[in-house]
């Protein structure tokens, strides 16, 4: 599906080190998690084979996009140091470039420091759940690395976000904050922003689906848009199961999120992402 923005082209798209992503068809990022506290056991790898073995699975089942974290943001989860999480993901990200280089890979942190590491160690994205909330360095570090920025929208921290979460209007609050945070990405200096509502950071099942409800109307349509629902508990609490049997629920949402204009699933399941991916631009 295009999308026309306000500067009259019919595609969106995104450069970085020399090349470029067309996001006029919905992609997916599949999920690694370098750390043993992420919430879904799926998505976790602790050692070098396994940050193999998971890799290489996303890339085969056709991930557009690895994102690769190494701490935890999972509801009530404990800091780390900035040196812990770039020991985390830098195997990682050395195993993309060494097999991969070609696969466009982000670094999900919220400091400064360690999405200056991975950038200069290849990372093309950064992709932040506090919008530089976090480390005020953020915003000019991207800035200045020249590189696309995913900004979320996230009430309180990960330790706390979750704790009795209130808002007037929940879609109307998260519109806001992004829309401001976009414009102060565009001030820093950062060309490329995609936006992520952060179904699941800071926010009540209600409040998830009022946001999903509403999805084509928090940013403008030039805008990308980033959803990630995969496995969450907006989706196993709802239904009475648990993270591991939220695959179907997750393939149910993501498709409605593309029905509303969404640009990128982030998901744990790369394959069932893609087949949703193909069943929409056949509707379309």
């Amino acid at each position: 599906m295009k999308s026309k923005n306000n500067e009259g082209n019919d595609t969106k798209r995104i450069h970085s080190k020399g090349l470029t992503l067309d996001l006029a068809r919905p992609l997916v990022m599949g999920v690694v998690n370098c750390n043993q506290d992420s919430f879904f056991a799926g998505s976790r790898v602790s050692n070098m084979e396994s940050v193999r073995v998971k890799l290489d699975q996303l890339v085969s089942e056709g991930a557009d996009i690895i994102d690769i974290g190494g701490r935890s943001s999972r509801p009530g989860s404990e800091d780390i140091s900035v040196e812990e999480e770039m020991d985390r993901v830098g195997d990682a990200i050395s195993y993309m470039q060494r097999a991969y280089p070609d696969v466009w890979t982000s670094i999900d942190t919220t400091q400064s420091a360690v999405a200056a590491f991975a950038v200069n160690a290849g990372v093309r994205i950064v992709n932040d759940i506090s919008s530089g909330d976090m480390d005020p360095l953020m915003l000019p570090t991207v800035a200045k690395l020249g590189v696309p920025y995913i900004c979320m929208h996230m009430k309180g921290t990960p330790a706390t976000m979750q704790e009795n979460p209130v808002y007037g209007d929940v879609v109307v609050e998260v519109s806001t904050y992004l829309r401001e945070k976009i414009a102060a990405c565009k001030q820093y200096g950062i060309k490329e922003v995609i936006a992520d509502p952060g179904f699941g950071f800071g926010k009540t099942i209600e409040h998830n689906y009022a946001l999903l409800k509403n999805l084509s109307s928090v940013v403008s349509a030039e805008i990308p848009l980033l959803v990630g629902f995969s496995r969450k508990s907006m989706i196993y609490k709802l239904l009475g199961i648990t993270a591991d049997e939220a695959l179907n629920g997750t393939t149910a949402l993501n498709m409605a999120a593309l029905m509303k204009g969404a640009t990128i699933l982030r998901v744990h399941d790369v394959k069932e992402a893609r087949q949703v991916v193909r069943l929409f631009n056949e509707i379309q």
